[in-house]
């Protein structure tokens, strides 16, 4: 009888583990498990889409990147598309970022859209969406850099789409940028 009470103690805990597991890491999981589909061209908005690491997103424009509660705001619903950059079809620079991952709590699919950009490499595709029109951008350098190092982005000037995320994992230590030109 002891026994028995024991072993079912035991069980009720391992599947409760288990079950708490599955819940918290469920949609970093189901990236790797369940890739998002190719989406189809918006008629409306803009859209990111990186074939090798399955991600897509909705990008949310004119994101102050200095305004800390306006920018994790945006997040919650996309990437966020920097204010003062252009965005596809416009010339300059387009800077785009979002997180790789978050609280395990907080873990959905928008703050996880850039969990794998680490994987990405020089000729890998980028796809953007701006009302209806595709832009296809193939990337030309990855650089790793610390936070404060801000010029990486703030000095170009060229027409090129940059996407940036922290790095390693779950660490705001250092910030990956993806460099891409658009293939016309």
């Amino acid at each position: 009888m002891k026994k028995t009470r024991i072993n079912i103690i035991g069980n009720f805990c391992i599947a409760a583990s288990l079950s708490f597991f599955i819940f918290l890491f469920y949609p970093v999981l189901a990236i790797y498990l369940f890739p998002t589909p190719v989406p189809e061209s918006p008629s409306k908005g803009i859209e990111l889409w990186i074939p090798k690491i399955h991600a897509v997103g909705t990008v949310v424009a004119n994101v102050d990147p200095w305004n800390r509660t306006e920018y994790e705001q945006a997040l919650k619903h996309g990437i966020a598309a920097a204010k003062g950059f252009a965005l596809p079809g416009e010339k300059g620079p387009i800077y785009l970022f979002a997180h790789s991952s978050g609280l395990p709590w907080e873990i959905t699919r928008y703050n996880t859209v850039f969990l794998r950009l680490g994987e990405l490499k020089k000729h890998d595709q980028i796809i953007m969406w701006r009302d209806g029109r595709k832009y296809d951008y193939k990337v030309i350098d990855i650089k790793e850099v610390i936070p404060t190092q801000v010029e990486e982005v703030t000095k170009v000037k060229q027409d090129i789409l940059i996407i940036q995320t922290c790095t390693p994992i779950g660490t705001d230590w250092k910030r990956l940028l993806v460099f891409a030109k658009e293939n016309k």
